[in-house]
């Protein structure tokens, strides 16, 4: 590609997970009122797509000549509880990050990325969701506190990092395991491979 990758995302495990890719990218951000978005019940996907659109049209807005010479790639990711029918987002606080880890406890749930991909030069997208089934052992409320007070859940959909501390939690996966991390790399490869020979 002979121009650049930006990524819309001030999310670091996007970045570094786009750097083990050999993605070259630059980030830049811009303002997005997420609450302007409705989550259509039972449909985590559609919500995390709109949300990814909704990220990759402002970048595009705040960086006019920035956006018109590269591929934008915006993302947003949920842990969805299929018991609580509502996406699990970032802790609000101590409390809440305790009880969205009892929540999953013993169970699985799945983290869904929605990704959307612009391609400056045509004006071609790609937008797409993936899903990884987690599953979690069952946790104690002594482990879940160690965990939530190492301050590691408060930045994190669903209040739990599998790269770092809470990867003791996690008994097995179904599917992407980077996806659980914040980003499919694998499947954005893919789309921007196409995306952009498409462009040519």
């Amino acid at each position: 590609m002979e121009y650049g990758l930006i990524l819309a995302s001030g999310s670091p495990r996007r970045h570094e997970i786009l750097n083990q890719a050999g993605l070259f990218h630059r980030v830049l951000t811009a303002p997005a009122d997420e609450s302007a978005v409705p989550f259509p019940a039972g449909h985590p996907e559609q919500y995390v797509m709109a949300l990814a659109e909704l990220k990759n049209r402002a970048v595009a807005r705040a960086y006019p000549d920035e956006a018109e010479n590269a591929v934008i790639l915006s993302a947003d990711t949920v842990v969805w509880s299929p018991e609580w029918g509502l996406p699990l987002g970032k802790p609000k606080d101590r409390d809440d990050a305790v009880r969205m880890l009892k929540a999953l406890s013993g169970k699985s749930h799945e983290v869904i990325t929605g990704v959307m991909l612009r391609d400056g030069r045509s004006g071609r997208t790609s937008l797409f969701s993936e899903t990884t089934e987690v599953f979690f052992r069952e946790l104690g409320r002594e482990e879940i506190l160690r965990y939530v007070d190492s301050g590691d859940p408060m930045d994190k959909a669903g209040a739990y990092g599998i790269q770092s501390g809470a990867c003791v939690f996690v008994r097995g996966i179904r599917g992407d395991y980077f996806n659980v991390v914040g980003l499919p790399v694998c499947r954005v490869s893919e789309e921007l491979s196409k995306l952009t020979a498409s462009g040519e």
